[in-house]
């Protein structure tokens, strides 16, 4: 069962201001509320900022539906404008390439409408899962706030006219956050535009981050390495979260990441998190004494994952090859019912392992595109005592067990755990900051074989 945030007291509903009145503006609200009359005094957060960086949809809802290929970014460069057109051509708009709140609220009903003719799709699922724009300080906001009161700053970028940035303050105060008689607060600040017009105040956007305070950004989008604005608030931030269940094009969007880790930047991916379970019973199958050289035999290894996303099967077999010191030496797409990708590795002296990441087509998708099904270490020496088989609680290990030899195999499942949610992950993610050196480790063999599949 995931636990539901606690009720929040509002000090200030979302407040249209000016850009150069947001810090007058909160500081009016801090001086309202710390007298303490008729009970109640209200303190500033004072423990991180936490930047939210979320496109306003539209790219999200025509890739769903068929109209946009390109990155998910905010950016409205030719692809988007072209695609903004095609549907606006379609659906009856003036043509115009720019969006606006009409063809937006036709963008969901037409992608809604989807669901309802059950031809829902990873694709869809995975628009649907990002698409929950948080401007009014609710859903997994209000999450955080209310167990890590702070300061929040969300940056919507939108697709339609310039018109520069439209900016509002709000301030809530989880009530189980309290001191005697004093509530600590956490405060808003959204922030409206196009990218062109959110970069052009990159500097305030900058300074709007508390100095010498632990500094978070969630970019809910493709990272653009070479967009001034994404470049600007990097620099002095102590982690950048992501979360590759939501990548719209996994591979690329991987390499990405795998650049920016390159570069030193402190990346922190949601889905990583999602595998360790995975992660802890296959280690776990190798602590018996009798098993742990065992684990060196291991040359063929196939993943199957919900088809749509193959980050977190690319995530786990990153830290299985850096675990086992294997070098990637091919990555091929082969394609098909099963979306069939082939990877080889050479081990220690010199063993060939072959890997096989198959996207499995489900009727039911899960909450999180592309979670993993099940897994099988093997080797081709029969005499080896290393075949393992995990599998999910939910959809078992027929597939693994048709290939014979199961029999002789150790099958475990692994349970679903209800803190697989964003919220949840997110939560867990801001209490640390900084480099996780062994996904870092494991991110740089993801990075090797992704680049093998450029050539």
């Amino acid at each position: 069962m995931v636990p539901t945030s606690p009720p929040l007291v509002s000090l200030q509903a979302p407040k249209d201001v000016s850009i150069d009145e947001i810090e007058a503006s909160l500081r009016d609200i801090w001086q309202n509320y710390s007298s303490g009359e008729e009970g109640l005094a209200a303190t500033r957060a004072t423990t991180f900022s936490f930047l939210i960086y979320e496109p306003d949809g539209t790219q999200l809802l025509l890739a769903a539906l068929g109209f946009y290929t390109g990155p998910i970014d905010g950016i409205s460069g030719a692809r988007t404008e072209a695609a903004i057109k095609a549907a606006q051509k379609v659906y009856d708009f003036e043509v115009t390439g720019k969006s606006d709140e009409a063809f937006i609220k036709r963008l969901k009903a037409e992608f809604e409408q989807l669901t309802v003719l059950d031809k829902q799709t990873p694709d869809n699922l995975r628009a649907a899962l990002q698409y929950a724009p948080d401007l009014d300080g609710a859903g997994v906001a209000d999450a955080i706030a209310s167990s890590n009161p702070c300061r929040i700053i969300t940056l919507c970028p939108t697709t339609g006219a310039d018109e520069g940035v439209q900016a509002q303050v709000s301030a809530y105060c989880p009530i189980q956050k309290r001191s005697s008689s004093t509530l600590i607060c956490c405060e808003y600040i959204n922030l409206r535009g196009t990218a062109e017009a959110l970069e052009r105040i990159g500097g305030i956007i900058s300074a709007l981050m508390i100095p010498d305070l632990p500094k978070f950004i969630w970019w809910k989008a493709t990272p653009q390495s070479d967009y001034g604005l994404f470049q600007r608030l990097v620099k002095n931030c102590d982690t950048i979260i992501v979360d590759s269940s939501s990548f719209s094009h996994a591979e690329e969007d991987l390499n990405c990441i795998g650049g920016l880790i390159a570069q030193g930047l402190p990346i922190a991916d949601l889905n990583w998190r999602r595998i360790a379970p995975w992660q802890e019973l296959a280690a776990e199958a190798f602590d018996p004494p009798e098993r742990r050289l065992q684990i060196w035999e291991v040359d063929q290894v196939v993943i199957d994952y919900e088809k749509g996303n193959p980050s977190q099967a690319l995530l786990y077999l990153g830290w299985l090859a850096s675990r086992l010191q294997w070098k990637p030496i091919s990555y091929e797409y082969e394609g098909g019912d099963y979306d069939i990708r082939r990877i080889r590795f050479v081990g220690k002296e010199q063993r060939q392992i072959a890997v096989e990441l198959a996207g499995i087509p489900t009727a039911d998708w899960g909450d999180i595109p592309g979670d993993l099904i099940s897994l099988k270490l093997d080797s081709t020496n029969r005499e080896a005592d290393c075949c393992t088989v995990l599998c999910s609680e939910t959809t078992g290990c027929m597939r693994m067990e048709s290939g014979g030899g199961a029999q002789s195999c150790r099958i475990n499942q692994v349970s679903s755990l209800s803190d697989q949610k964003t919220e949840q992950l997110l939560g867990q993610q801001l209490q640390r900051w900084g480099k996780d050196m062994l996904y870092e480790e494991s991110m740089v063999l993801t990075y090797e074989m992704l680049q093998l599949m450029e050539k």
